[in-house]
């Protein structure tokens, strides 16, 4: 039997309550750039190992040519007799099988260091809770990765995605004037550099930007700053810390990369006018807090709608380990209630 390396009390006191028998059981995160290749494996058996509820949703899978040739993948869920791939449209603009209207729509960009994260076929249980809970037809983009894939493969990749999603708006059943991006993590950064990549190639019209716990900065770790956490005995080899993001970011950025573009770390943007709304969601012991809540407040600054949240005493991730508590189940109620608001206007946000 395995023993957990005990709390300091330090860490005891920073940590939610609720929260505290994970953080105890969490073990230790070994370098996943070790050997990338067995990390993914090994992330795609866990999730095999549980199969996702796609009650009430169906998906389907497009190939999207990229301009050298190769193909990206995306996957299209919908609600059940929800409309999509149809020939034509109906009537007034109304898609058959719509029920009169079509649905909102979000891209979803998984996280996972830029490097991992990606849900087996049919399996995304984000995308599949979205699609049941807003309602809206969720396209996931199984962009490009790195290490073997650098910036900015993968942000190019989500771009194409909603270019095509925009495109072909009526055949997939999705209303064009209610697109959202939405991720956690690295996905939280892809969808803020494509709210900066639509507004600066004049490319579809974007409702909302959600961005939880984002990776938005390069600089996060630099300097040893991000580690607070650490100093206050909340960071060790079971979470993430600034060393960490570091490792992410040097595996993502071209070698050499002095100094990264706004695409790849939108918190070097230097004007943020013009863009959707957004929800900035952290947490309290991520090193990231600081970088998303100063880019909420950049965002605000320069007239942008934004809501932000705050979990408190917890961890980047914390979700993962503890998803029946109350903790996150009101982190999840917010962030999708946040995204149902922005899309369905008439309905209030979960606060």
């Amino acid at each position: 039997m395995s023993v957990q390396p005990e709390m300091t009390d330090r860490t005891a006191r920073r940590v939610h309550p609720e929260l505290v028998p994970a953080f105890t059981s969490l073990p230790r995160l070994p370098d996943p750039y070790a050997d990338i290749e067995a990390t993914r494996q090994e992330f795609h058996e866990m999730l095999a190992s549980f199969p996702a509820d796609r009650t009430g949703v169906r998906s389907e899978r497009f190939g999207i040519p990229r301009a050298d040739g190769s193909v990206l993948t995306v996957e299209v869920y919908r609600p059940e007799g929800a409309a999509g791939t149809v020939p034509e449209e109906g009537a007034n603009g109304a898609v058959p099988g719509s029920g009169g209207s079509a649905l909102p729509a979000v891209l979803h960009f998984h996280g996972g260091g830029f490097a991992l994260g990606r849900s087996l076929p049919g399996q995304d249980r984000v995308a599949i809770e979205l699609c049941r809970e807003l309602p809206a037809v969720v396209l996931t983009v199984e962009y490009r990765l790195a290490p073997e894939h650098r910036y900015p493969a993968g942000v190019e990749d989500c771009y194409l995605a909603l270019e095509w999603a925009a495109g072909r708006a009526a055949g997939l059943g999705i209303d064009p004037g209610r697109i959202a991006v939405a991720g956690k993590s690295a996905g939280g950064g892809l969808s803020a550099a494509v709210a900066l990549m639509a507004r600066d190639r004049g490319g579809p019209a974007l409702a909302f930007q959600s961005l939880c716990v984002p990776d938005l900065d390069d600089r996060v770790g630099a300097d040893g700053a991000a580690d607070a956490a650490d100093a206050e005995g909340a960071g060790d080899s079971r979470v993430l810390d600034g060393r960490g993001v570091q490792t992410s970011w040097k595996n993502y950025l071209p070698e050499g990369t002095a100094e990264a573009e706004a695409y790849a770390a939108p918190a070097r943007a230097a004007e943020l006018s013009g863009l959707p709304p957004a929800h900035v969601l952290v947490c309290d012991l991520d090193p990231m807090r600081d970088a998303g809540l100063a880019y909420a407040r950049r965002l605000m600054d320069a007239g942008v709608p934004v809501t932000v949240r705050n979990v408190p005493g917890a961890w980047h991730g914390f979700e993962l380990y503890a998803a029946d508590t109350r903790v996150a189940k009101e982190m999840t109620a917010h962030w999708t209630g946040q995204l149902r608001a922005a899309l369905y206007p008439a309905c209030p946000a979960v606060v």
